[in-house]
């Protein structure tokens, strides 16, 4: 019951992950497609005050991942970074190499280097999440088990292909609805209109992968397949299905803030949609829950201590999510620390 538990509470924090490190993920994504550097520069600048406040938090789920697979699963954390070493490590380099591009471009003062560290976060943007999502397309499709040694077809096969595609279609889309948030908040119009289009333009690319996934996985992945069209595992793809059609309509219209509601739902259902599938394994159709789980003293420990996070941490996470929201959390710039000058008061960045 126990290891039951900790499973679900891993599937919540693999949720929390797509969703709030994906928005940032897909601000990588446009940032690559947004032009030049004359056409580019509006974009840009917008992503760069958006993300600013709360892109490193969001790695706390990623840690938290980590934590409760080799803690409450020892034996299915082996057996997966044992047999998916090289494109976990892959999306590992990418994470540093995007955080230290993104930090290093709002540090630079010359275009060059601009540019280089601007490319080096936009390429960055799509090589994890397409990696992370090839690991997870290679544990669904059945292809990681005990003692299963580093190999590409663990991870260069059709559903690792498609979930890695899937993944960086999603992060666009969830980064274009909420960068178009963001761009009203910030009084841009039109950067309103920028990424509403192009998030309208994701969500179709997400269901067109969507449905080629519900394919692949019936002659691929046929366990997955099976949970994903009975029982909770189709309840949840028709909830994420309705939250697609909610957030088109929404897009169609005047901007509000349900659309990030809603655009989130469909990620997260989605999510939670594959984790349901897979009952009752971790990874199919050789490796169960109960077969993974840890020592009860440590399941129950770990029980314990993601207790005492939701009671804490979480509260903290959403405070500042929430003050993100409400642009309370703007960056000083040059004129800021000028004497006599009002924080504050210029936010444009320059």
């Amino acid at each position: 019951m126990t290891a039951d538990l900790i499973a679900f509470v891993l599937l919540l924090a693999v949720t929390a992950y797509t969703c709030a490190g994906g928005t940032d993920y897909g601000a990588g994504f446009w940032d690559l497609t947004a032009g030049g550097a004359e056409r580019g520069k509006r974009p840009r600048w917008l992503i760069d005050h958006a993300m600013a406040p709360v892109w490193e938090v969001n790695n706390v789920w990623l840690i938290f991942i980590f934590v409760t697979m080799w803690t409450g699963f020892p034996v299915f954390f082996q057996t997966v970074f044992s047999a998916m070493w090289v494109p976990l490590a892959l999306a590992a380099v990418g994470m540093v190499l995007r955080g230290a591009g993104f930090a290093f471009r709002k540090a630079s003062r010359r275009t060059a280097a601009r540019r280089l560290f601007g490319a080096l976060f936009a390429l960055s943007s799509l090589v994890t999440p397409f990696f992370l999502g090839a690991a997870v397309g290679g544990v669904a499709s059945g292809r990681v088990a005990l003692g299963t040694e580093a190999s590409a077809r663990a991870w260069s096969n059709p559903t690792s292909l498609v979930f890695g595609l899937l993944a960086i279609a999603t992060t666009a889309f969830l980064g274009a609805v909420f960068l178009s948030g963001d761009a009203r908040r910030f009084d841009a119009p039109d950067l309103v209109d920028h990424f509403r289009g192009r998030a309208l333009a994701a969500l179709a690319a997400v269901a067109v992968l969507a449905v080629v996934a519900l394919f692949v996985t019936r002659a691929d992945a046929q366990h997955v397949w099976h949970g994903l069209t009975r029982g909770p595992g189709l309840a949840l793809v028709l909830l994420a299905l309705a939250f697609t059609f909610a957030t088109a309509w929404l897009l169609l219209r005047p901007p509000g803030t349900w659309v990030r509601v809603t655009a989130v739902g469909v990620v997260a259902a989605a999510v939670l949609a594959w984790g349901t599938a897979q009952r009752p394994y971790l990874i199919p159709t050789s490796l169960t829950v109960a077969e993974a789980a840890g020592a009860p003293s440590s399941l129950t420990w770990l029980a314990f201590v993601t207790l005492v996070a939701l009671v804490i941490v979480a509260p903290a996470v959403v405070l500042l999510y929430w003050l993100d929201t409400h642009g309370e959390l703007q960056s000083l710039t040059d004129a800021d620390l000028r004497p006599g000058a009002e924080p504050g008061g210029d936010t444009d960045g320059g």
